[in-house]
């Protein structure tokens, strides 16, 4: 009888419950989010703003219209942001008004009979009017001393989380999916073809302060743009980055995600004008996974970004992973890249303007590569060569393990659902 009731204490079951991660806050030293105050997230909040939500609304009531009030919000199951107040889903066609349809917008601003004018009149006034509508619904703004953590399995699909000009912010352990612009805009003197903008990012930072971003899923799951149809000879699009760091955001940690199925997955910077970013996007990237984006994995443009143990595993469908803009400082440590034979090393690095590049410890296809000089030799035609001085080096970071070992343990580890 004794050794029976011993072994019924030391036996767990296998559905134990798993530990309360909610109000877990950033580790000291974790990247550019550790620095001076740290990153506390909600951990400080108290009983009465603690919430466990299951819908949109429960989820609109939590965050309180982004209010700085210190909160912890756990999201159980999948919300869709394309719901109304009583849960029942919305499409695109419930969002559309003032005659708005997307038969006659493409008819309207055919390039062939509107030309290169940015489009105007009623079936653009529509268009906005539509887009705001949808906006109502999918954009949720998170205020400051908020922690947002998903419970097994948590989805939070359609929606586009916004982090605007807040500060001392945790998302973790949740699936972010498929945030579905009903309405892109035609742009036609983009990229000098003319191109399709949309609206909405999975996870926009914006004016944002002391973020930890850790074992998020990111992806276009159950819309991807590659099944789009083409207009006006440009892919349709619906989506547009997983997560950007913009507009003066500063001091993030971005750590064991995963972004997929995308084409413009990272953007750190505005613009090459924005001069509003220069002394500030510090961001730290480390043992994330891009599976299957095209690029932008991330693009810096003014930013201090330290890129340790990453893992890349690029499909046919590739442009490029680091994009090297305007007074950009990458500082990368130990990543590593795996790709189909027709894409080679040089094809990893992409300059627009860009003037340097700090890079050790590269693995591509399991061989080590200097990034810096590869790129320098075959690009040096159309790109300026770039400089190994970045006039940094982190301090602020976490054990940097080998290429190797990291592409090992990414593979096992990140992504929603897998914190230890």
């Amino acid at each position: 009888m004794a050794v029976t009731a011993l072994l019924g204490v030391l036996c767990v079951p296998a559905h134990a419950e798993a530990r309360d991660i909610s109000r877990d806050t950033l580790a000291p030293n974790d990247g550019w989010a550790a620095y001076g105050t740290g990153t506390t997230g909600g951990s400080r909040a108290d009983e009465a703003h603690v919430f466990t939500v299951t819908d949109r609304a429960e989820l609109v009531r939590a965050l309180a219209g982004g209010s700085d009030t210190p909160k912890i919000i756990r999201i159980a199951g999948t919300i869709d942001a394309n719901t109304d107040d009583d849960g029942d889903h919305l499409d695109c066609a419930d969002y559309a008004t003032d005659g708005y349809s997307p038969r006659k917008y493409l008819s309207a601003y055919d390039p062939r009979t509107w030309g290169a004018a940015k489009p105007s009149g009623p079936q653009e006034d529509a268009r906005q009017a539509s887009a705001a509508r949808q906006a109502e619904h999918v954009v949720l703004n998170v205020g400051s001393n908020t922690t947002i953590v998903g419970l097994e399995g948590a989805v939070l699909k359609g929606a586009s989380l916004q982090i605007k000009n807040a500060e001392n912010v945790i998302v973790r352990n949740l699936e972010l999916r498929d945030a579905y612009d009903c309405f892109p805009v035609w742009q036609p003197n983009t990229g000098g073809l003319g191109d399709w903008k949309t609206a909405y990012d999975n996870l926009w930072l914006t004016g944002a302060t002391h973020v930890w971003i850790d074992h998020i899923t990111a992806s276009d799951k159950g819309h991807p743009d590659a099944a789009e149809p083409t207009y006006f000879a440009r892919n349709y699009l619906r989506h547009d980055g997983l997560l950007d760091i913009t507009n003066g955001s500063d001091l993030v940690t971005v750590s064991w995600s995963r972004f997929a199925d995308h084409d413009k997955a990272m953007l750190i910077g505005s613009s090459d004008s924005a001069t509003g970013d220069r002394g500030k996007l510090r961001v730290t990237l480390h043992h994330n996974e891009f599976e299957s984006v095209v690029q932008r994995a991330p693009r810096v443009r003014f930013g201090q970004v330290h890129l340790y143990n990453n893992r890349y595993i690029a499909k046919d469908d590739y442009r490029y992973s680091l994009g090297i803009s305007t007074e950009s400082a990458v500082h990368a440590e130990n990543n590593a890249f795996h790709t189909p034979g027709h894409i080679e090393a040089a094809d990893l690095v992409k300059s627009w303007n860009g003037s340097a590049l700090h890079q050790t410890g590269t693995l591509f296809n399991d061989y080590p590569v200097d990034l810096l000089a590869i790129h320098n030799a075959y690009n040096s035609g159309s790109e300026r060569d770039l400089t190994a001085d970045v006039g940094w080096t982190p301090t602020l970071h976490t054990k940097i393990d080998s290429a190797e070992r990291a592409d090992r343990e990414v593979a096992r580890g990140a992504g929603a659902g897998r914190i230890p």
